[in-house]
């Protein structure tokens, strides 16, 4: 093993990595990751899910899988909004004793003020093959360019947009007549698939951090459970 596992340990069936799954929307991926983690006994397991929206669907879904949820919504009378947003969410993590993020259609940059103390600790699943096609809108950059190929990529999360080290990605092909919806329905059969993958190898510490480096050092045939 090269480094130090990004997840801080190595989890086992008994004790699975504790992560908080951030939304914003619908909360989709959300609900793909959860019922990975709760059918196949994966060595990780969502203790909470945040989101920043009390509107987003994502919570009734949690609620529904037995996910305890928790709102931490931006306050616009707050002095220095974004650092208060971020405490707060951060006092989340700590009453829950989170020890990895997991982004799944959060709709905001993390600031250095949060990158400060739990960077390394984060990971995002991108609607396209990075780094081409990052920001918001994947899907409708992709189709605008002409594009035949895109596909979805899990990443660690840095200051920048979806500029994180890349840790596994797939392709998705383009087809003639698509549009957003329906490119966006295949690649989120990829995304359903590698992001509790991609968790299982940090979980099982297959993914390291050194020198400020990260390495992804996957057996040929990697343990989900």
């Amino acid at each position: 093993m090269t480094g130090t596992p990004v997840g801080g340990r190595v989890a086992t069936a008994g004790n699975p990595l504790r992560c908080a799954v951030l939304i914003s929307g619908s909360g989709s991926g959300m609900q793909a990751l959860v019922r990975a983690q709760q059918q196949d006994k994966l060595l990780h397991a969502t203790s909470v899910v945040i989101s920043n929206r009390s509107e987003a669907g994502g919570i009734q879904l949690a609620h529904q899988l037995g996910v305890e949820v928790e709102l931490v919504l931006p306050s616009k009378d707050a002095e220095n909004t974004r650092v208060a947003h971020e405490e707060a969410l951060m006092e989340v993590l700590e009453q829950y004793d989170i020890e990895f993020v997991v982004l799944s259609g959060y709709m905001r940059l993390l600031s250095p003020h949060f990158l400060e103390r739990w960077g390394g600790r984060i990971v995002n699943i991108h609607p396209s093959y990075l780094p081409h096609f990052p920001g918001a809108h994947a899907h409708r950059d992709v189709l605008a360019s002409g594009a035949k190929l895109t596909g979805c990529t899990v990443h660690m999360v840095d200051e920048g947009m979806d500029s994180g080290a890349v840790l596994a990605q797939e392709t998705v092909p383009v087809l003639k007549g698509d549009g957003e919806t329906s490119l966006s329905n295949r690649v989120k059969v990829e995304e359903h698939r590698l992001y509790p993958q991609v968790l299982s190898w940090v979980a099982q510490g297959f993914v390291t951090m050194k020198s400020g480096i990260v390495h992804v050092d996957v057996p040929q045939s990697p343990q989900n459970d």
